[in-house]
């Protein structure tokens, strides 16, 4: 499996975030590779509120969480895709660690549903592991090290791994991999006809097991790679950016990162190079 990426793909405005939290990413224990790409951890200590903004991933999260909204009392969310922008407003004092699941990882921790009936819900998540409790929460965030909250998790995780492999689960995590890796991804069409499946089996493979349509995942890593270009460098060949990313023109570009964003290509550059 590979390492954490440590890009900041996603993350709205990452340097206003970064100044503002301390972000970690640490891999798992080496059996729930399989499953989970990274454990991510974030604390803060804000003199004032500050509003983060994330441009999902085809992930789902569970997390550990403990802040002053919630009157410092230790408790866990489960989080799945959100539709849209993912806006969480961070105020005091707080700590999340949490489990980032690859993409089809998840399906197997709850294979009762099909991961799409989690897509666009936050729950307790007891609803989804009734064995968590404010204990288990407490366990993961309270510990005063990174390697002690590492432990924790994979403690809570490793005995509810599942036994063998799912070979669904597999093939879902490397069709996710490829529509990021492999920009020749345009298309559900040829998507699908060079998966050697049918538009409609792999429009189920991925509400089954990864909780959002291929033309929504194809899309949102689109929109990824122009929020990074957008935020790192100072001026961006938009049309050619468009057509790199398999856009028909500019306009469809700026579209679709508008609506997903909340505010033009050109606008977010200029606040970043601000």
């Amino acid at each position: 499996m590979a390492a954490p990426r440590r890009d900041t793909r996603g993350i709205v405005d990452p340097a206003g975030l970064l100044t503002r939290v301390r972000f970690r990413r640490h891999e798992p224990a080496e059996p729930l590779r399989r499953y989970v790409e990274w454990y991510w951890f974030i604390d803060w200590d804000l003199p004032e509120p500050y509003v983060s903004h994330v441009v999902p991933h085809p992930s789902v999260h569970l997390t550990f969480q403990q802040d002053e909204q919630d009157e410092g009392a230790p408790y866990a969310e489960l989080t799945g895709i959100p539709g849209g922008l993912y806006t969480r407003k961070l105020t005091g004092r707080g700590r999340v660690c949490g489990v980032k699941f690859r993409p089809g990882g998840f399906r197997p921790y709850a294979p009762g549903h099909p991961v799409s009936h989690w897509t666009g819900r936050v729950l307790p998540a007891r609803d989804v592991f009734p064995m968590i409790t404010a204990d288990t929460a407490g366990c993961v965030v309270t510990p005063a090290t990174d390697q002690a909250r590492v432990a924790a998790l994979d403690a809570f995780l490793l005995p509810l791994a599942p036994a063998a492999p799912d070979p669904q689960t597999d093939l879902a995590t490397a069709l996710v991999g490829r529509a990021h890796d492999d920009r020749a991804v345009r298309r559900v069409d040829d998507f699908a006809r060079t998966a050697g499946l049918s538009v409609r089996a792999l429009q189920r493979l991925f509400s089954a097991y990864v909780g959002v349509s291929p033309k929504w995942v194809i899309l949102r890593y689109r929109i990824h790679e122009a929020l990074e270009r957008a935020g790192t460098r100072s001026e961006v060949d938009w049309a050619a950016l468009a057509a790199d990313l398999g856009y028909a023109d500019q306009a469809h570009l700026v579209r679709d990162f508008t609506t997903t964003v909340g505010v033009p290509p050109t606008a977010y550059a200029q606040a970043a190079a601000g």
